[in-house]
């Protein structure tokens, strides 16, 4: 130890520690709970034809790496256990061990905000916090970090913990309360595995094969192109942007014709929504240009630059001097686009960025000092000030890349799911859709999404889909609702997938929050599927003389009316579409809807944003929304 330090002192460089070839998948670490009656599949990294052994308790397995230096150690399934267990694996001179692990059963919960919603934040959370402790029920918080292409690690190093006050607070009250409602009611370990993102839409989740099915093999090679060269995806990308943009305002191109649009000075560099005395503060969704210009010398544009614009709420399409150099979703990421010398010039350059805010404050969410060029020697040019803003005539929202945060193919997948490699489990939970209401073929993407789970997780994989609680606007009419329609949505892939089952939410949102706290009874729902206890479900709807009999399934104790004679929430429609309210008498374990002589094509429950709902069954379980063809009887 001596003739090493004499060594470094006498400037003597120490060989570098060379990284360990031997690694388990990112699953694997202290205080995991293992799938109970499923093969245990242990995966990791070693030297590429390496040998691998390993022992879990006292049974041993051996696999040989591939030639990528992947490997799978499988071992026999076990029954649900709450006494630890050792795992050990070796390969040449190196091993990895991980400790106290217990077999039960594994769940995950994903989704967007409603899923990632805390524990602390939900009603009597500082209290379900205090008394989280149980060794038995274990946690895995899945870092939010994307890719463009799947990984085999997280964004960041996470554990398994222990439940208690110290490590449950910050984690999925959904999840959180699910996980110990199975606890308490299976007697077993459990595992609760917690990968959400607030905002996010379905596709950002689903696997390289499903957003193959999805998106088509040309999206999945510009996502691909992206991850290799951002501005070349960008290029090929731009046409459907500028198409969108000229198809919805007659022909116009602003990022080439910049003076076609009446410009504004920024009143400031911050949210719009602080833009006193403009029609941003009052209306701050849409798309508005911004806009301004930078001289450059011919050596400082003969030498490129990087345009950094901080963060920019939600979305951006960046150009420089016509061209496009830079699209970016996301409320936290700040901009920073490599601009070529052939997009540059001798003179006066033209920045435009048509910024789309779909939600809440708009447009720059930086500071001004965050707003610079950055050029090839490294000096910066401040451009805090001088920007003029435009609002752009446009009624839709641009297409998305397929790279972007929220809406993009698999980002979320690749960082948050993938590397959970094989790793068996009993069900898992999906609480979103309210970024996703108005998508046309949300169906389709679901079922591709759980289509990837099965084949990742276990075919035999139960899923619950919390349908959307009630939120947004009431209405003393019968109305159409993207949000109703959604929950119908949710409701069919249930219908049509044997191992799904529905938590319906549409009696425990609140109007103006759409993060509702009482997160125990939409959990509570979900462990009752888990179970497989059935919730009530639409089954048909019979014309009898001059009424419609709806009858349901999963019905326990009967039907019940509350606060009222009569249940309420109910349409009948013509074949026209023409709705109207129709009173429901209570029979049983059906609904029977009075047509008074006039035509029923269809009939319609809770079908507004925020429906008032008080049809419940003896436990106290909602019916769901739903809409159904009225047959003869």
């Amino acid at each position: 130890m001596r003739a090493w330090f004499v060594l470094l002192g006498a400037g003597v460089s120490a060989p570098a520690m060379a990284a360990p070839a031997l690694e388990l998948g990112a699953v694997w670490s202290d205080h995991a709970v293992i799938q109970r009656d499923r093969p245990v599949v242990v995966e990791g990294q070693a030297l590429p034809g390496a040998v691998v052994a390993g022992t879990l308790g006292g049974e041993a397995a051996q696999a040989k790496a591939g030639a990528d230096g992947a490997f799978a150690l499988t071992f026999r399934a076990r029954k649900a256990s709450a006494e630890a267990t050792d795992l050990k694996v070796t390969s040449g001179s190196e091993s990895v061990s991980v400790s106290d692990l217990l077999v039960g059963d594994v769940w995950l919960c994903s989704g967007q905000s409603n899923m990632e919603f805390q524990l602390s934040r939900a009603l009597n959370g500082g209290m379900e916090v205090a008394m989280s402790a149980d060794p038995a029920l274990r946690l895995l918080q899945v870092p939010k970090a994307m890719s463009y292409l799947p990984e085999r690690e997280f964004g960041k190093q996470t554990r398994w913990a222990v439940s208690g006050p110290e490590t449950s607070g910050g984690f999925s009250a959904v999840c959180w309360f699910m996980a110990r409602e199975l606890r308490r009611a299976r007697g077993v370990p459990i595992g609760a595995v917690h990968a959400s993102w607030g905002g996010s839409k379905v596709t950002p989740w689903l696997d390289p094969a499903a957003g193959a099915e999805i998106g088509g093999a040309q999206e999945m090679a510009l996502l691909a192109l992206f991850a290799k060269d951002r501005l070349a995806a960008v290029t090929q990308f731009a046409p459907r942007w500028t198409a969108w943009y000229s198809g919805e305002n007659r022909g116009a191109k602003p990022w080439l014709k910049p003076d076609e649009l009446p410009w504004q000075p920024v009143p400031a560099i911050k949210g719009w929504l602080g833009w006193d005395k403009t029609p941003l503060a009052a209306k701050p969704t849409g798309t508005v240009w911004m806009r301004r210009q930078v001289t450059l010398s011919a050596a400082q544009a003969k030498a490129g630059v990087t345009l950094a614009l901080g963060v920019l709420d939600d979305m951006d399409m960046t150009f420089v001097n016509g061209q496009a150099v830079g699209n970016t979703f996301g409320w936290d990421e700040e901009r920073a686009y490599a601009v070529p010398p052939r997009f540059l010039k001798a003179g006066v350059n033209e920045i435009m960025i048509a910024v789309t805010n779909t939600y809440g404050n708009g447009g720059f969410a930086s500071s001004a000092d965050r707003l610079f060029l950055t050029q090839a020697s490294g000096e910066k040019m401040p451009l805090g000030e001088g920007w003029r803003y435009a609002i752009a005539p446009t009624r839709t929202y641009p297409p998305r890349a397929p790279w972007d945060a929220n809406a993009g193919i698999g980002l979320m997948h690749n960082r948050m799911i993938a590397p959970l490699g094989h790793f068996a489990m009993d069900g898992a939970a999906w609480y979103q859709g309210e970024s996703d209401v108005d998508t046309a073929d949300y169906a389709r993407r679901m079922k591709a999404l759980i289509a990837g789970w099965r084949a990742r997780f276990g075919q035999d994989l139960k899923v619950g889909i919390v349908q959307l609680a009630n939120y947004g606007p009431a209405s003393d009419k019968p109305v159409e609702s993207g949000w109703a329609q959604t929950r119908d949505v949710q409701r069919q892939i249930v219908v049509d997938d044997p191992k799904a089952f529905l938590a319906t939410a549409i009696d425990l949102g609140e109007r103006t929050d759409i993060h509702p706290a009482n997160k125990l009874l939409v959990a509570q729902r979900l462990a009752m599927g888990a179970q497989g206890k059935a919730l009530p479900m639409p089954i048909a709807a019979k014309a009898e003389a001059n009424a419609v009999r709806v009858t349901f399934s999963g019905v326990e104790g009967g039907l019940y009316a509350w606060s009222s004679d009569a249940a309420i929430s109910f349409e009948l429609c013509d074949a026209a579409g023409a709705c109207r309210f129709a009173p429901g008498r209570v029979d049983g374990d059906a609904v029977v809807l009075a047509t008074d002589g006039k035509p029923a094509a269809k009939v319609r429950y809770g079908w507004a944003d925020s429906p008032v709902v008080n049809l419940f069954d003896g436990r106290s379980q909602a019916v769901p929304g739903f809409e159904m063809a009225v047959v003869a009887n």
